[in-house]
């Protein structure tokens, strides 16, 4: 233990006198947090909506109200005709647009039936699909309470409901907030792409500095030297998991649902595996840019295998399984599961034990595969 504290103390050194590092260590994953937060976590909404009506009665106008009190649209043209809204979308000042034809109101009115036309800027398709959703839903509604109220008129008044009355529940994130969703995957990606990094330099440094002959003529176990060159990057990637998570909290109002204090026990865990194996790039290469080659080989998958950007379960049976290999791609449900469910180590446990077990592989090749010796 004395010899493995000496370790830790010399690396803390280190890290002291490398100050702009460490502020840089500290102040980027908030940074990164607030920058892929931003981009990838905005919810569609207010999509500009250029209107023709020509029917101008009070049918057409209840029915275009549907549109912004929903909140997908936001009204920004009141046009003439089809041309004008053709060229506010070429000109891309808007991205959908409405033609309500003149006969409407009287059609309605009368118990018939009048057809709406839907433009919709496809250039971007996020936007486009997301518009298509909406229209389609908001013209589904209208179009259900218009035919029960014309035949409740048509069967003297009689109040008429639809037989089927489906009623929908969403779990854990009931406004269906993207924030909610993104940002603990976010934590989880970053502090992986941190702990690869911070680790991935410790051993080929000291080679390239010559400072590893001292380590090697010291009576120091390979185990000792792993450890110490581990924990205290430990205790800097804990203060990022703090910072990480208040960011997430107060600045992007995502709630942490579950027990804090569960969270940081659990990623204690994932940082002693993912900093594992930083130090396992670092044994295994010869200088800081091969490090560097081989620390993005893993960071660049993270992204993709983990089920960051895309569900696991529609990856194909390789990309699948290979996501197994990566410590965040477990992490990734832990934190999901205590920041969005509030979910307990019971239900975590599944993709707990396989962390661990990740963390103890890693650290036992890290120190299988240093050589107490010079090569």
């Amino acid at each position: 233990m004395r010899r493995m504290l000496t370790i830790m103390r010399k690396e803390i050194i280190h890290i002291r006198r490398d100050t702009r590092t460490l502020m840089l260590v500290i102040i980027m994953p908030v940074m990164m947090l607030a920058l892929l937060g931003y981009a990838v976590t905005a919810d569609i909404e207010n999509i500009p909506l250029a209107v023709a009506d020509l029917s101008k009665s009070s049918t057409s106008q209840n029915f275009i109200d549907r549109y912004w009190i929903s909140g997908f649209f936001e009204i920004t043209h009141d046009v003439k005709n089809e041309k004008e809204i053709l060229e506010l979308i070429d000109a891309g000042i808007v991205k959908t647009g409405v033609l309500i034809p003149e006969d409407f109101g009287r059609k309605i009115d009368t118990g018939g039936s009048s057809p709406v036309q839907f433009y919709i800027d496809g250039s971007n398709p996020t936007v486009a699909q997301a518009a298509q959703l909406a229209a389609e839903t908001i013209g589904q509604a209208a179009s259900q309470e218009i035919f029960i109220e014309q035949l409740g008129k048509r069967m003297g008044g009689v109040n008429f409901t639809l037989p089927i009355d489906a009623r929908i529940r969403f779990l854990y994130n009931p406004n269906m907030k993207r924030m909610d969703f993104w940002i603990p995957g976010l934590v989880a990606i970053i502090l992986q792409i941190q702990s690869l990094l911070l680790t991935a330099f410790a051993i080929v440094r000291e080679r390239e500095q010559g400072t590893l002959e001292q380590l090697i003529v010291t009576p120091i176990k390979p185990w000792e030297l792993m450890l110490g060159k581990i924990l205290p990057f430990v205790a800097v990637a804990l203060v990022n998991v703090a910072l990480t998570v208040a960011v997430g909290m107060f600045w992007f109002g995502v709630p942490v649902a579950g027990s804090i204090p569960l969270l940081f026990g659990l990623s204690l865990i994932f940082l002693l595996g993912s900093l594992g194996l930083g130090v396992l790039i670092s044994n295994i290469s010869t200088n800081q840019m091969q490090a560097m080659y081989i620390a993005s080989f893993i960071m660049i998958p993270a992204f993709i295998l983990s089920g960051l950007l895309v569900p696991r379960d529609n990856m194909p049976w390789l990309a699948y399984y290979s996501g197994y290999l990566l410590p965040v791609t477990y992490f990734l449900e832990i934190v999901r599961g205590i920041i969005t469910k509030g979910v307990g180590i019971t239900y975590l446990w599944p993709w707990v034990w396989p962390m661990a077990v990740f963390s103890l592989v890693v650290f036992f090749l890290s120190v299988v595969l240093f050589q107490k010796r010079i090569d």
